[in-house]
């Protein structure tokens, strides 16, 4: 396991559908398993010092929305920092919806599909 701030960072949407929960899942799962590191979007949005500082720290950032909003990745792009991937749930078939929840095999999928993309770009900048 890497040493928690030598992990690449991860933030995701945590709104109120199906598909923003499965983000939220995604991330604390990654963060769990020692892959990432989660940060807190919404400190972010709120310009919260010490989580903006984290966000311009040059690590390596992934971002995980739900739907066609992108509300992660606009409230890094409001601080003037751009992720290094964005996964968009949507573009994977995952359909927005209230009242209901993906449950933990799509949470893996998700999981999974921002471990094979990490590896990709990690490939790519060796």
């Amino acid at each position: 396991m890497t040493a928690r701030k030598q992990r690449p960072l991860i933030y995701s949407c945590s709104g109120c559908s199906d598909v923003a929960q499965l983000a939220n899942n995604a991330a604390v799962a990654l963060d769990h398993a020692g892959e990432f590191e989660m940060s807190c979007i919404s400190g972010v949005g709120g310009k919260v010092a010490s989580l903006v500082k984290t966000a311009r720290s040059g690590r390596p950032i992934t971002v995980i929305d739900g739907c066609p909003l992108h509300c992660a990745r606009a409230c890094l792009e409001n601080i003037g920092v751009e992720p290094d991937d964005h996964v968009r749930l949507y573009d994977y078939g995952f359909k927005k919806h209230y009242g209901q929840s993906y449950g933990a095999d799509a949470v893996e999928e998700v999981c999974e599909e921002v471990r094979n993309r990490s590896r990709q770009l990690i490939a790519r900048k060796a």
